[in-house]
C-alpha cells in the first residue's frame, strides 16, 4: 500500500497504462525533476506496480527504459487507507489542473440513498466503471478519466 500513498505514482501508474514512457518523459509529463520521478518509479517497480521494457537508445543514443503500468492497481482494495485514500484525491486533483477545469465535465448529485440500498447504489456505479475498464488496451483510442467519491450529502 506504501507505494500507492502517493499521488505521483498514482499519476505515474496512469500515465503508463496504455504507453511505456521512460522516466525523463514521465518527469517532463509531470513537471518533476527526474531524479525524483525515478525515486517514485523504482518504488512502483518494487512494488510490481510498473515493469521495465526492454531498453532503448534516446535520441542522444543513452540507454532509455521504458516503463510500463502492469495493471495491478486497477482493481486494488486499499481498505480504506488514510494514505492512499488522500492520494488519490491528490491525484485527482493534479490531473484536473493538468487538463485544465474547463475540459472537465462535472456532476454533483446528493443521492437520497435508502441505507438498506447503499450497497446496491456502490455495487452499481462499481459494475458500470468495471464494465469499460475492462475493454481491451488500445493505445489509439480518446482515455477518459473518472473519480468517484460516495460521502455523506448532509
Amino acid at each position: 500500500m506504501r507505494a500507492l500513498a502517493s499521488g505521483v505514482r498514482l499519476r505515474i501508474i496512469r500515465l503508463t497504462h496504455a504507453t511505456a514512457l521512460t522516466n525523463k518523459e514521465l518527469a517532463q509529463r509531470l513537471g518533476r525533476d527526474p531524479a525524483t520521478t525515478l525515486h517514485h518509479v523504482r518504488k512502483l517497480v518494487d512494488a510490481g506496480f510498473l515493469r521495465p521494457e526492454p531498453a532503448r537508445r534516446g535520441t542522444r543514443g543513452a540507454k532509455e527504459i521504458p516503463y510500463r503500468s502492469t495493471g495491478l492497481s486497477w482493481r486494488l482494495d486499499t481498505g480504506h487507507e488514510p494514505d492512499v485514500d488522500e492520494a488519490l484525491l491528490e491525484a485527482f486533483l493534479a490531473e484536473v489542473a493538468e487538463a485544465g477545469v474547463r475540459n472537465v465535465e462535472q456532476w454533483r448529485l446528493v443521492a437520497q440513498v435508502p441505507s438498506e440500498r447503499r450497497e446496491e447504489f456502490r455495487r452499481r456505479l462499481q459494475d458500470l466503471l468495471e464494465e469499460f475498464a475492462d475493454e481491451p488496451i488500445d493505445a489509439d483510442a480518446d482515455r477518459t478519466a473518472v473519480y468517484v467519491a460516495l460521502y455523506p450529502g448532509s
